[in-house]
């Protein structure tokens, strides 16, 4: 009877559902179960739902969702001859997710209470998922962990006999790059107009997200929390806090680029690697964007969804099943091609600039504060996908979505509250 609760329910389990499988040591089909929610979310909508609400899709966010989709459809017969399996399991997080999780949201979610419902979700389980890998790091793993590890994550988890953290996640490097993304959202929430206990609490939050984020020993997540901070500083229109911001930036670059200063700690010292153009992994994920390079010159629509990352174990046959991506924005070039990746970073660069635009003429001061750790989150995580495939990995997918989703309702939010005050009694 109610589509919220039931797209609520969904985003808990994109939180939990690898704990769940590790724990009960289950093979069941995550994705399955993901479009199981939303068919349920689409069908309860579609009785609960008013014409006038179904009209919220009507929105350029729809369309060039949309649009993408019936690209990701017509990949399937890519000259390039990929498997159709694997273009069907990589359809779901590349086209298809957006598409049915925005659509869903734009739709069922028209109070301010959902954004604040939404908001709360992400920050409590983030938190949860830091003190978890805190206690994989200080007390110990536990029975599913050390399975995972066991089952192949040893090799990219253990580096130098020591734990890269990965919580409740896929992998390490979704936890780290999330966890940048969640904290910095928190970090802004804090420096907005909450009354005293509930900044206290955020910032408790954030230090606790960025603290997982070092655990981690992902890199990456360094590019997922400076570029965030960055629009924020922008956002927030006031000048002090684009000086002060900007120095507080650049200050800590220069810290970790031209010091040693912390690198007895391991967490630290491998944040700092990420700025070292010299970086053995950097330069290996270099080699293998040249010979791609060379390879897709002759391929402009690509290689075909599925070609290589996880369902390349369909295309066997394929020379592209045999690179390892290591960037969501390489695999969209390896997949699609030249012509695809050129439309997908314009969509996404599109997206981007509306949500800035949008948060740009919020009126209401904790309307806009919302609104701005939303768009920097969404900003860092795409330039953090470079680096890992982050974007297209659950849960940070569905935040990013549903985050889409929420800014672009929130100018209806803006007016309603304005309307609200003009109604109050003058005391």
């Amino acid at each position: 009877m109610n589509p919220k609760k039931i797209v609520f329910t969904l985003l808990i389990y994109c939180f939990v559902y690898w704990l769940i499988a590790r724990e009960l040591n289950l093979n069941f089909p995550a994705g399955t179960l993901i479009e199981g929610f939303l068919l349920i979310a689409f069908l309860t909508a579609a009785f609960m739902s008013t014409s006038n609400e179904w009209k919220n899709i009507n929105t350029d966010l729809f369309y060039l969702l949309l649009f993408w989709f019936i690209i990701s459809v017509l990949e399937v017969v890519n000259p390039a001859g990929a498997s159709v399996i694997g273009w069907l399991k990589e359809i779901r997080s590349a086209a298809l997710y957006p598409l049915l999780i925005t659509t869903i949201a734009l739709v069922i979610f028209n109070k301010v209470k959902d954004l604040n419902t939404f908001i709360a979700i992400v920050l409590i389980f983030s938190t949860l998922a830091a003190l978890d890998g805190f206690k994989q790091k200080h007390i110990g793993l536990s029975k599913g962990d050390l399975s995972f590890l066991a089952g192949g994550g040893e090799a990219t988890h253990i580096l130098w006999g020591r734990l890269r953290v990965f919580s409740f996640y896929s992998e390490a490097a979704q936890f780290g790059a999330s966890q940048a993304h969640i904290g910095l959202m928190a970090l802004i929430l804090a420096l907005g107009p909450v009354k005293r206990k509930m900044k206290i609490i955020l910032f408790v939050a954030a230090g606790f997200m960025l603290y997982g984020m070092l655990l981690s020993g992902t890199r990456g997540a360094l590019f997922a929390l400076v570029p965030g901070a960055f629009v924020a500083i922008v956002l927030s229109k006031k000048f002090k806090v684009l000086i002060l911001g900007g120095i507080l930036a650049i200050g800590f670059i220069c810290f970790l680029k031209f010091t040693t200063i912390g690198n007895g700690n391991y967490d630290i010292y491998r944040l700092r690697t990420a700025l070292n153009p010299e970086d053995p992994s950097l330069n290996v994920r270099l080699a293998s964007q040249r010979v791609l390079t060379e390879y897709m010159s002759t391929r402009p629509f690509g290689g075909g969804l599925g070609v290589l990352g996880t369902n390349s174990i369909y295309n066997q046959d394929k020379f592209l099943s045999k690179i390892q991506p290591d960037s969501f924005w390489v695999k969209v070039w390896a997949m699609y091609g030249i012509v695809g990746f050129t439309i997908w970073i314009g969509i996404m660069m599109y997206i981007l600039g509306k949500c800035c635009g949008i948060t740009w003429r919020i009126e209401d001061e904790g309307l806009k504060i919302k609104a701005i750790a939303l768009t920097s989150g969404f900003a860092g995580i795409l330039i953090c996908s470079y680096g890992n495939e982050v974007i297209n990995t659950m849960p940070t997918s569905i935040i990013v979505y549903m985050s889409w989703a929420f800014i672009y309702k929130m100018p209806k939010f803006d007016e309603e509250i304005r309307n609200t005050k003009l109604l109050e009694p003058i005391v």
